[in-house]
C-alpha cells in the first residue's frame, strides 16, 4: 500500500514522502491516526497544489522583504530625545521606539522584534541598526538621534 506521510513518522519519513508499506500498518496506524493518506491520484494531485501554492505565496513574500529591504538601505531614521543636564539622553533609545518612529515617518511597519541593538543607545549621533526581516533576509537602517 502507498501513502503519502502528512506528518513526520519516526523510522519511516518525512512529511510529503510517498512510502509504501504493508497494508495493517498503512490502514491501522498511520492513516487511523492522522500520519498518512492513502496515495490516490486525487490525493497526490491536491498535495502537488498546495506544494506549489506555498512555494509561490513564500516567493512573494521573499520579493516583498527584498523590496523592504532596499527601502530601509537608502533611508534614514531621525529621532528626537530630550538631553539631560550632561548632555546625554533621558533613558535609551529603544526597539520599540525604533520601529515606532520607522511607521510613523516613512509608513514601514515592523515587528518591534526584529530590530537587533549590539548595545543601548544613550547618546545622541549616528548609528547603523540591524534588522532581521526573516527568510534570511537583513537589512541595515542608518538611525540618527538629536537631541532637544
Amino acid at each position: 500500500m502507498k501513502v503519502l506521510l502528512i506528518k513526520d513518522v519516526k523510522d519511516l519519513g518525512k512529511k510529503g514522502e510517498i512510502k509504501e508499506v504493508k497494508d495493517g500498518y498503512g490502514q491501522n496506524f498511520l492513516i487511523g491516526k492522522g500520519f498518512a493518506l492513502l496515495a490516490t491520484n486525487e490525493v497526490m494531485r491536491k498535495y502537488e497544489s498546495d506544494q506549489r501554492k506555498k512555494a509561490a505565496a513564500e516567493a512573494e513574500e521573499i520579493a516583498n522583504l527584498k523590496a523592504i529591504e532596499k527601502k530601509l538601505g537608502e533611508l534614514k531614521l531621525t529621532v528626537k530625545r530630550k538631553l539631560g543636564a550632561n548632555g546625554s539622553l533621558f533613558g535609551a533609545v529603544t526597539k520599540e521606539e525604533i520601529a515606532h518612529e520607522l511607521k510613523e515617518q516613512h509608513k514601514i511597519e515592523i515587528d518591534k522584534k526584529t530590530v537587533e541593538l549590539e548595545h543601548a543607545i544613550k547618546t545622541t549621533g549616528n548609528f547603523d541598526v540591524s534588522i532581521k526581516l526573516g527568510h534570511g533576509i537583513h537589512a541595515t537602517l542608518a538611525l540618527i538621534i538629536l537631541g532637544e
